[in-house]
């Protein structure tokens, strides 16, 4: 009996207890197999606990991946739209580089022998700007890109503003020069004599005429042809009354035989201005007025420098 062990148990009834014996062994087999199920149960639990977790940490790793990955999407989609606004950005510069060109042209203008002109800057290759690409394609380098065309094209922005300022000075001094250049009619009227050499109407001589005669009724107004300012208002012997205006640039402009000066030495005055009346003083075989243009001294066909 030593060898085996007693169980009693309640079957239901408060005064029916049975009892059941067992041997030592078996029921060192059943305590260590409960004790084996327990583990094992136990083991379960945790094993599906850590399961849970890293399930759940999975999730939250994948909604994190997914939201960088649409941040770092849109971030793309962006730098591409940017990339883009640049190489319009460079087309205007271009064309404001060929209108530039174009402006010299016509006005003759060089640009400054210090300066290289338009700084040519390369485009962004197309396949960069493919919206659909993976972001793990190209991304970095166009992001070098675009930092290399924005520091070009400041370059060449900062390069066209001091072309342009040149440009623009120069357009001004054409503007004056322009302004203070002879080249409209003084007078209506009838040519009556030309320049170069004639038969003077008074000896019948051969003699060079420096200016241009123009006919009309007496009072007709006399206008200055251009910009400048009067350095003669006077009686001048056979040119009568005669007005000088010095244009500059080396540009003289005279008007005589006036019947009245309107105008004192001194005074500004400009292209279109009345400066006197046609008249027939000094020597002079009726009214009419003697328009002269004079280059650094030098007497030139008038004709020349009336364009309208």
């Amino acid at each position: 009996m030593k060898h085996r062990i007693k169980i009693w148990f309640h079957t239901g009834s408060s005064s029916d207890i049975r009892e059941i014996t067992l041997h030592k062994l078996v029921a060192a087999f059943l305590f260590i197999a409960g004790m084996c199920a327990a583990g094992a149960a136990g083991w379960v639990g945790y094993d599906y606990y850590r399961l849970r977790t890293l399930s759940f940490d999975t999730r939250t790793q994948q909604q994190i991946i997914q939201s960088q990955t649409g941040e770092i999407q849109i971030q793309r989609q962006q730098l591409q739209q940017f990339a883009k606004t640049v190489e319009h950005l460079k087309e205007r510069v271009a064309a404001l580089d060929k209108l530039e060109d174009r402006m010299r042209l016509i006005a003759d203008i060089k640009k400054p022998g210090n300066t290289g002109g338009f700084i040519g800057i390369g485009g962004i290759p197309e396949n960069s700007l493919d919206q659909d690409l993976p972001l793990d394609e190209k991304h970095n380098n166009l992001v070098r890109e675009m930092h290399h065309q924005l520091d070009q094209t400041a370059l060449t922005v900062k390069q066209q503003f001091l072309d342009f300022d040149h440009l623009i000075k120069e357009l001004e001094k054409k503007k004056n020069l322009l302004a203070s250049t002879p080249s409209i009619r003084p007078v209506e009227g009838w040519v009556t004599s030309g320049f170069g050499y004639r038969d003077s109407p008074f000896t019948g001589e051969r003699s060079f005429h420096a200016g241009l005669d123009i006919s009309n009724k007496p009072g007709t107004e006399i206008i200055a042809t251009a910009n400048g300012k009067v350095s003669y208002a006077s009686r001048k012997s056979l040119l009568g009354n005669l007005v000088t205006i010095d244009h500059g640039y080396g540009r003289v402009t005279r008007y005589g035989h006036l019947e009245k000066i309107l105008v004192k030495p001194g005074q500004q005055v400009k292209r279109g201005d009345v400066i006197g009346l046609m008249g027939n003083t000094g020597q002079s075989t009726g009214p009419h007025l003697h328009y002269e243009v004079r280059i650094n001294g030098t007497p030139i066909d008038p004709v020349k420098y009336i364009l309208n």
